[in-house]
């Protein structure tokens, strides 16, 4: 099977050469993030049931749902949410195949609100969430599409496209490693951390700034002048592990419109500002590498909920990721590498209409040295593109 990969060099300034570098991550708490880890939730839930029952993934997209904030009034030492959450979950699922009913709806509704409980454990379920399901079935011809692909390598389901570039440069993977450090060990020793944080770099030259939006929870923080001991404490603390990617000047900032003299800061009763004034939505958020990178190309699909069969906005958002992470590695003498793949409707998922990989390679290697070996790591993927299927069923891999 002959397929269309191209493998153009490219002459460019270097990522790490250009001055001004922008790049941002919003944590698991934010509302679109929210709203994006409650719709891949649920997409992953309905396979998993799916495959149990039929045999096989049935055709469903969660990719629409919205995160409409409620009203807090938070203070400290504890304050209370007076308005729910409310979680839409919306899109397309299968609730009958040859015979077999699947409670599509209630499958949801409890993957939505285990995965709410497991981001923000000390909200009150039964008092402050609403989740409300108005999924419908999906259009014919779609779904025609989707049973094609039984037994077979699945066809397109959209001509679209997606992309993805390696390796991260310094400032992506300060934000990344900052991000990892805050959720997996620093909230663990200050529990007064929300789990709604954003995270946004410049890289000025060899300057590097974050600016941090930090929800407090107001439970574990006593007054005014507390919040500001443990903000000074979590900056030092976030300063010391940026340094570790760089050899640059690191500058932290957190809660930059904090007005302590007015005593209006960061708080809130249950971690995330979808408590009260700030909505969320699916494909709002991270693309699909976790990063939001105005640096680089991105695709402005919303990765997660989508099904991981044949929906190309899913796949191919992965997978142009693993194709570029692993042509990087193993071969000397890239510098950057940008994937594209574009999909046409109704053809199989391994077919691309074009794989693109434009590659700056290093000071005295030519794009000839490698071009081959890159043709060799895009054409195994394509080959195996259905493991990206299994991983994230599987939750191997992350979609934001």
């Amino acid at each position: 099977m002959t397929r269309n990969i191209s493998v153009e060099g490219l002459d460019q300034i270097p990522i790490e050469k250009q001055r001004i570098e922008l790049v941002e991550r919003k944590c698991l708490g934010h509302p679109d993030s929210l709203a994006d880890g409650v719709a891949e939730s649920i997409s992953r839930a309905l396979s998993r049931s799916y495959l149990e029952e039929c045999g096989s993934v049935l055709h469903h997209n969660t990719d629409q749902g919205e995160v409409v904030a409620g009203e807090s009034i938070p203070q400290f030492g504890g304050g209370r949410i007076t308005k729910p959450i409310y979680f839409l979950i919306s899109g397309r699922a299968t609730r009958t195949f040859n015979g077999v009913n699947i409670p599509a709806d209630a499958i949801a509704v409890e993957a939505a609100r285990s995965y709410i409980k497991k981001i923000l454990p000390i909200i009150n379920m039964d008092r402050d969430v609403i989740v409300d399901c108005r999924m419908g079935n999906g259009s014919t011809d779609l779904r025609d599409v989707f049973r094609s692909c039984e037994g077979k390598v699945p066809r397109a389901n959209d001509t679209s496209f997606g992309v993805g570039h390696a390796p991260f440069s310094e400032a992506e993977s300060i934000v990344k490693g900052v991000a990892a450090f805050i959720d997996d060990e620093l909230r663990l020793k200050y529990p007064v951390i929300g789990q709604d944080c954003k995270i946004m770099c410049l890289r000025d030259g060899d300057v590097i700034t974050l600016t941090i939006a930090m929800a407090f929870v107001d439970r574990y923080c006593s007054s005014l002048a507390e919040y500001v001991e443990q903000k000074n404490v979590l900056t030092e603390q976030i300063a010391l592990v940026a340094k570790r990617f760089t050899q640059r000047k690191v500058n932290v900032a957190i809660n930059t419109a904090d007005d302590l003299e007015g005593g209006s800061v960061f708080l809130t009763v249950s971690g995330t500002s979808a408590e009260m004034g700030d909505d969320g939505s699916v494909g709002r958020g991270n693309r699909s590498n976790g990063l939001i990178t105005p640096n680089r190309p991105m695709s402005m699909e919303a990765t997660s909920g989508k099904n991981p069969i044949n929906h190309i906005g899913k796949i191919y958002n992965l997978l142009s990721t693993q194709i570029a992470q692993d042509c990087v590695r193993e071969i000397d003498g890239i510098e950057e590498m940008y994937v594209r793949l574009l999909s046409q409707i109704g053809y199989p998922i391994d077919q691309p209409h074009v794989a693109s990989a434009q590659v700056l390679t290093k000071p005295g290697v030519t794009i000839g040295s490698v071009r081959s070996d890159i043709e060799g790591i895009i054409d195994g993927w394509l080959e195996k593109t259905t493991t990206i299927t299994e991983k994230v069923i599987r939750g191997e891999l992350s979609t934001f």
